[in-house]
């Protein structure tokens, strides 16, 4: 057997020894973490200072213990239901926007999801942030939930939802002290950490591409923008097109696998929250958004 094979199988064993003692040290850690009742599957625990599933945990913990970034690493970032999915979209369409053609792109084949994959941890290298205002986050985070409950569990109540966002207890929450992390981050790291708002993606989507392209290294040319390069990809990227692409309306689910591509799709618009939260519920959030950042110069509008 060839030496380099026999290093790789090495490492392999390594790293799934290693694996097992970290499985044996979240084991040993769970029961002595607060708990609270979950949105969908299982409960949250409070790990670190933010409410996590312990899938979140598990994830968390092998990356602190065995993830070594790269330099040209790019992290997509974002609080749940924040525009993950269109964020994603956007920054691979950016990235690899030589590569392949629009008409027949994998945006049309894959769910963003399968194409940046999912990563469970704050790493110290290029971050590309989102985030939205709590009210609209809340409203959607409470339909995604009610799609992921199983059958058995009855539906979860928007007053109950909103007491517990209210009170912090959301994935990888609370929810102001994941901006606000993010926010300061941007603030002292300006070139490893750029923050977009939902809102601004929404209201001046060229402007943002632009944006984001310039921070990430790879900026329009003279002539991408006279090809209308931009526009494609926001074209490509949309709520509209990618809503509609075959492999999003997908209903397939699993036990593995619980979540369905149509699943991270709903409305993409600004302000549905209108339509479901009760003005007192508005207040409180609004009340508890101005308290967090007072004096940090982030405001959602």
């Amino acid at each position: 057997m060839e030496n380099s094979k026999i290093f790789g199988i090495q490492k392999e064993l390594e790293l799934n020894e290693g694996y097992q003692k970290t499985y044996k040290k979240m084991d040993e850690l769970l029961p002595t973490l607060p708990r609270s009742k979950g949105w969908w599957f299982d409960q949250l625990l409070q790990y670190q200072g933010f409410w996590l599933s312990n899938h979140g945990i598990r994830g968390s913990m092998l990356i602190d213990d065995y993830f070594n970034p790269r330099p040209t690493d790019i992290i997509v970032a974002t609080s749940p239901k924040c525009g993950t999915t269109w964020l994603r979209a956007l920054v691979f369409s950016i990235i690899n926007r030589n590569s392949f053609d629009f008409n027949n792109h994998p945006l049309s084949k894959a769910n963003p999801r399968d194409l940046v994959h999912f990563l469970e941890a704050h790493i110290p290298r290029r971050f590309v942030y989102i985030c939205r205002d709590p009210k609209d986050v809340l409203v959607s985070k409470w339909h995604f939930a009610n799609k992921l409950r199983p059958k058995e569990l009855p539906p979860l109540p928007l007053e109950e939802a909103f007491e517990l966002f209210s009170n912090g207890v959301s994935h990888y929450g609370p929810f102001w002290d994941h901006v606000l992390g993010y926010w300061k981050a941007s603030l002292e790291w300006p070139k490893k950490v750029l923050c977009l708002k939902y809102e601004d993606v929404k209201k001046e989507p060229s402007g943002c591409v632009r944006k984001v392209a310039e921070f990430l290294g790879v900026p329009f040319s003279p002539e991408e923008e006279k090809k209308g390069i931009v526009e494609e990809i926001v074209k490509l990227c949309s709520f509209e097109s990618l809503s509609n692409q075959d492999v999003n309306k997908s209903d397939t689910r699993s036990r593995e696998n619980p979540m369905s591509n149509s699943d991270f799709f709903r409305k993409g618009e600004v302000g549905d929250w209108v339509n479901h939260l009760s003005p007192q519920m508005s207040e409180i959030l609004d009340k508890i958004t101005e308290q967090k950042f007072q004096g940090t110069g982030f405001r959602f509008h």
